[in-house]
């Protein structure tokens, strides 16, 4: 009874949104303002963010980057590379915020330190803006 009536309001609420059905696993259509990616190792597009809040970095960095990063961002020996002074720091900051979604494997042949740089920071909960918000942090770091 209870599954019948979520259903019958998740239906409602659908078709209110002029949504007539969840679209399919097979269905191709874009939705707008989507990005798609043709291949698994493609690099995602930029995303139009919110200018980052290095406050607000600060904290996320402290609770996800530092284990590899070191809290200084001068890089932890066999874990993470020195963002301090790196290259890294001289790309826009939605290339960079697209580099930290996607990560970089040690399989990558970009990769010179052969240790992973996990998707996120290895944290999957983290948005799209609280990565901008780290960026921005990390541009602070000196």
């Amino acid at each position: 009874m209870k599954q019948t009536l979520i259903l019958s309001l998740l239906a409602a609420s659908l078709a209110a949104a002029g949504c007539s059905s969840p679209p399919s696993s097979t269905d191709t259509t874009p939705t707008p303002g989507a990005t798609t990616s043709t291949a698994a190792t493609s690099s995602p597009a930029p995303v139009a963010l919110a200018a980052g809040d290095a406050a607000k970095g600060k904290a996320t960095y402290d609770g996800t980057c530092t284990a590899c990063h070191g809290p200084d961002g001068k890089g932890v020996e066999g874990l993470g590379k020195p963002l301090v002074g790196s290259a890294m720091l001289a790309m826009k900051d939605e290339d960079l915020v697209a580099f930290i979604v996607k990560g970089r494997p040690p399989t990558d042949t970009a990769n010179t330190t052969g240790i992973d740089m996990p998707p996120r920071g290895g944290n999957p909960a983290l948005t799209d803006q609280d990565l901008a918000n780290v960026v921005a942090y990390m541009r602070t770091l000196k």
